[in-house]
């Protein structure tokens, strides 16, 4: 008899816990429901041993924090940490926040990726009030995906193609100063990869992983560029769609550390190869699930309201750009010559457009938002794009078809600061901290970027977060 007996399911019974879970958050169950079954079914399962309970800063880092089961049952309802140690939280003088649970956002992990007897939930960051913490950009999305919800009777839904690259080593972005450099897994390319090498080995691995995570999937493969993957899975509400990204990166980093290796969502860790993006699909459905953006007379076969999106998030894409492209290493993906979409403009067909109309049906009417970087705070962005998409400005002409989005951040950066539109859709305070982040990062590495990747665009780029490195500067 082993002497630690831990939770360990199989990935079938995995899948049908954790999908149910999930149905349970489409069908809006009341919260109080959903907690009193959390909890017994964290009191009745006696071999799990911690409950992790996970946060996104204001720039999108998860923070996971690890509570003992028999401690969160007594004290779930009391729980602090310092937001001070938090970038783009509170001062030092305003440090304590409490951290919520939302108990509808629980999942069981696969034991043989996260280690046994573990189980997640996403918190909602909260005052110590107990109010809503204004930059907490999930609890902001998860308000107004419930306020639109109630005001029009609309779901909105989103699905995400998120690239990313897997390279040799462990801790190959930290490391990049020393060594200057990526390595390549793979060389196979687009979907002509053999079954086993090791970035399909690695993909298998991943998809398994998320599907018993209860992600639904769909297809995955590698991409265009050398040791380039992507994964996806089906549409899913805009708070539970910008939960699985943190899940869908969080798990390919952590099979990728299994496996020795590093799986990196830079939006261009190499220079001369297709940089990576996460095409962020938009629509949205009534009460009785019918699809809002569908209408086979319409033009390219969407409805008016899916068109006025279009034109609403166009309209703003200067003012939205920093949220969407985050980092001084997004602007490098902007690039014409990589099918990059830096065109403010829509296309059923032009994959340079920055928004594109693919075909569909009843089922699959959407839009795809293609400018977006896989490092945004993805809470943030889906926020951003929504609140544009349903209540932005709407042009008072034709839009130029020329404009291009900024090819550096300082750019996008004044255009986010100045933008009434986005003081008031995110708060002064947010704006203001948001901004200042990133151009503390930018100030750390060369106002023109030129042709090669710098080190510092790395090593500052706020997924490769190093404290003492900062501190040090």
């Amino acid at each position: 008899m082993a002497i630690r007996d831990f939770l360990e399911l199989p990935y079938e019974q995995l899948e049908e816990l954790n999908l149910g879970f999930k149905q349970q958050r489409k069908d809006r169950v009341p919260m109080d429901t959903i907690r009193e079954e959390r909890l017994k079914f964290l009191a009745d399962n006696k071999g799990i041993k911690a409950v992790t309970i996970c946060f996104a800063d204001l720039e999108g880092r998860l923070h996971l924090l690890d509570y003992d089961k028999k401690f969160l049952l007594k004290s779930y309802d009391n729980l602090t940490f310092d937001g001070s140690s938090i970038r783009g939280f509170s001062v030092l003088s305003e440090s304590d926040l409490r951290l919520g649970v939302d108990w509808s956002a629980f999942y069981l992990l696969p034991s043989d990726v996260f280690g046994p007897g573990k189980v997640m939930v996403f918190g909602e960051v909260q005052e110590r009030s107990g109010e809503p913490y204004h930059a907490d950009m999930r609890g902001l999305l998860k308000r107004y995906a419930n306020a639109v919800y109630e005001q029009h009777g609309y779901t909105m839904n989103v699905a995400n193609e998120i690239e990313g690259f897997l390279f040799k080593g462990l801790h190959a972005e930290q490391e990049y100063a020393k060594t200057g450099k990526f390595e390549f897994l793979s060389e196979g390319g687009y979907y002509h990869t053999l079954p086993g090498d090791g970035i399909r080995v690695f993909i298998d691995a991943v998809a398994e992983a998320q599907r018993a995570m209860g992600f639904e999937n769909e297809k995955d493969h590698p991409e265009v560029a050398p040791s380039q993957f992507e994964i996806n899975y089906g549409y899913s509400e805009a708070t539970i769609g910008a939960d699985q990204i943190m899940l869908y990166k969080l798990t390919a980093r952590q099979v990728a550390r299994n496996m020795g290796l590093t799986a990196s969502f830079l939006p261009k860790p190499v220079t001369g190869v297709n940089g990576s993006g996460m095409h962020t699909n938009m629509s949205v459905s009534d009460k009785d699930g019918k699809n809002l953006f569908h209408d086979p007379d319409g033009e390219d076969g969407i409805s008016e309201l899916a068109h006025n999106a279009i034109k609403r998030i166009l309209n703003s894409a200067l003012d939205i750009c920093l949220v969407l492209n985050a980092s001084v290493n997004a602007y490098r993906r902007l690039d014409p010559n990589y099918e990059a979409p830096n065109q403010i403009k829509s296309s059923p067909v032009d994959r340079g457009s920055m928004v594109r109309i693919p075909f569909g049906n009843h089922r699959s009417a959407r839009i795809e938002v293609r400018s977006v970087a896989p490092d945004c705070n993805p809470y943030m962005a889906i926020y951003t794009l929504f609140k544009t998409a349903l209540e932005g400005p709407l042009p008072t002409g034709r839009l130029n078809p020329n404009r291009t989005l900024p090819d550096n951040i300082y750019d996008a950066i004044t255009f986010f600061t100045r933008s009434t539109r986005i003081k008031e859709m995110l708060g002064a305070d947010v704006q203001s901290k948001y901004a200042e982040l990133k151009l503390d990062a930018a100030h750390r590495s060369p106002r023109l970027l030129g042709d090669l990747i710098k080190v510092s665009e790395i090593q500052y780029h706020h997924e490769v977060y190093n404290q003492q490195l900062w501190k040090s500067f």
